[in-house]
């Protein structure tokens, strides 16, 4: 498996209500040297995270220890600028499966899904009854169903739906890159090549 599974997801959220968070934030460019998946959760937000001298900034989000969880909540057009695929990498190795937002940049949400993070958008409305859960109480848990592709508040019951390609569902069920789906076909690939047609 390229990844793991995405069945249903319960965890607490990291709250980031900036809007337009692009992938130069999410990983600067001059952390782009890999070429390798992992490593790169360290410098996930790095100049916002840290200081010239590499302290960590008591301020920033995810140095508060009120705050964790596999569910990253983001502000308004989530991931644009560059089509950089280690702002995907950046966010999965750090250990987000799930990232919320009321619009993703395109690229950005096909890059997540390649690599396992799942790309929630949901109504501006619903981001604030979110976003108003985490500040009430840190440790509010929401619950993500992508079978039923289902998006739930846990503390108020409240839900809402959300839309993914197919496609891109079977494979995150599975665990699946586009390699390991072509592999999980090959023996109907086989078979079709060695019909006769004549």
């Amino acid at each position: 498996m390229a990844y793991d599974k995405f069945t249903v997801l319960k965890s607490t959220a990291v709250p980031m209500p900036m809007e337009n968070i692009d992938t130069d934030q999410i990983i600067p460019a001059r952390f782009l040297k890999a070429t390798e998946r992992t490593g790169f959760g360290d410098n996930l937000f790095r100049d916002w995270r840290y200081n010239a001298d590499n302290t960590p900034k008591q301020e920033f989000v995810l140095n508060n220890p009120l705050y964790s969880g596999k569910i990253l909540v983001g502000g308004k057009n989530f991931g644009s600028g560059s089509s950089r695929e280690h702002a995907a990498w950046a966010i999965y190795d750090y250990g987000f499966r799930c990232v919320v937002s009321s619009f993703f940049a395109d690229i950005f949400k096909n890059n997540a899904l390649n690599i396992g993070i799942l790309p929630v958008q949901v109504s501006p409305d619903f981001l604030e009854k979110i976003f108003f859960s985490i500040e009430a109480d840190p440790n509010a848990a929401f619950i993500v169903d992508l079978p039923a592709q289902i998006f739930t508040i846990a503390s108020t019951g409240e839900t809402t739906s959300f839309e993914i390609n197919s496609y891109k569902k079977h494979n995150m069920l599975n665990g699946f890159d586009d390699i390991d789906y072509l592999q999980s076909i090959k023996p109907a690939i086989q078979a079709f090549t060695e019909k006769s047609f004549y």
